[in-house]
């Protein structure tokens, strides 16, 4: 009979070595819902799962893909999720109709939206917009009109054409731009040996933070404990991400066979991502820092885009707890 003043940990040290299974310890169950379908974007939080970081201090983290039919807030706000991967301006939206967010940590800490065009006609400003045909979703059209107020473009001087979220348009000449993310379509061209230059919005004032992590005011209190340890295995799993690039897509690989990635479009989103993550910030605050400055620029686009928000929105106690130790 085992001593009940036995610990856990001494549990399963005594059981291995009797060369016995390590036993299945029941964990706190906890939902993090993703922004988007599996891919390499979420290769830090795969890491984490893998290594089982996360159940050394006893959660089972449900991984829940996101989608187009799988929008983030829903799942946060009843519970479902502890925690949410979205976007300043996402946040600021569902703030505006009621819920009660709170920014807990900043993945990107450069939004990941770019121009993308060809070396023979080149957009490295936003001044270079004026008079291009500009490939785009009409959704996105106040996002053009953002980077225009910040940059005092003309926005009526550049022509939206609507197409579908492919690089096709571009490369057939059809037109003369895109605005889409640094890590995938021009990561697709690359891949298939077709150079573009892309034109990084966040170096021309456009300040969303991007890839945040949200979490219920509500969840800062009662369920603290929780979120302090699922954060602590995503600040784990991303600088163990930064170390090794392609370690991290071949893993995205095998923890989803089916989900139709190609390894080495994988390998090159995956590095660059990096400069879109990591900073002199985070080297001196720790992933997923944020400054005041930041902040104030975020506030200034989000008024562009329509949303109202004050710095109350962004919480970083989570992050100073786990940074403090």
């Amino acid at each position: 009979m085992i001593s009940s003043t036995l610990t856990r940990r001494g549990v399963v040290a005594g059981m291995a070595a009797l060369g016995l299974a390590r036993p299945a310890w029941p964990g706190t169950p906890v939902g993090l819902q993703l922004s988007w379908l599996h891919s390499v974007q979420f290769a830090g939080s795969y890491i984490a799962q893998d290594r089982g970081w996360w159940r050394e201090s006893d959660l089972d983290v449900r991984l829940m893909q996101g989608g187009p039919n799988a929008p983030v807030e829903p799942p946060v706000v009843a519970g479902t999720a502890l925690v949410g991967i979205s976007a300043a301006d996402y946040t600021a939206s569902a703030v505006a109709q009621g819920a009660d967010f709170r920014i807990i940590g900043v993945a990107m800490q450069k939004n990941p939206f770019v121009i993308a065009s060809l070396p023979a006609n080149p957009v490295r400003s936003p001044a270079d917009l004026a008079g291009k045909r500009i490939g785009m979703a009409i959704a996105n059209t106040p996002v053009l009109r953002a980077l225009c107020s910040l940059n005092a473009v003309d926005f009526d001087a550049i022509r939206i054409v609507p197409t579908q979220y492919s690089a096709q348009p571009l490369i057939a000449g059809e037109v003369d731009c895109l605005l889409c993310w640094e890590t995938d379509l021009p990561v697709a061209m690359a891949v298939n040996g077709v150079e573009c230059l892309t034109m990084l919005m966040a170096d021309h004032g456009y300040a969303v933070h991007s890839q945040t992590y949200i979490a219920t005011r509500d969840s800062l209190s009662a369920r603290r404990k929780e979120l302090l340890a699922l954060m602590q295995g995503e600040i784990r799993g991303w600088n163990d991400y930064r170390a090794d690039t392609d370690a991290a897509a071949r893993l995205t690989l095998r923890m989803f066979p089916d989900a139709g990635l190609d390894e080495e479009t994988q390998k090159l989103q995956a590095a660059r991502q990096v400069p879109l993550m990591f900073s002199d910030l985070t080297e001196a605050q720790g992933f997923g820092a944020w400054d005041e400055a930041s902040v104030s620029a975020n506030i200034e686009t989000l008024a562009h885009l329509g949303y109202k928000v004050t710095t109350d929105l962004w919480d970083r106690s989570i992050l100073d707890e786990i940074h403090a130790r």
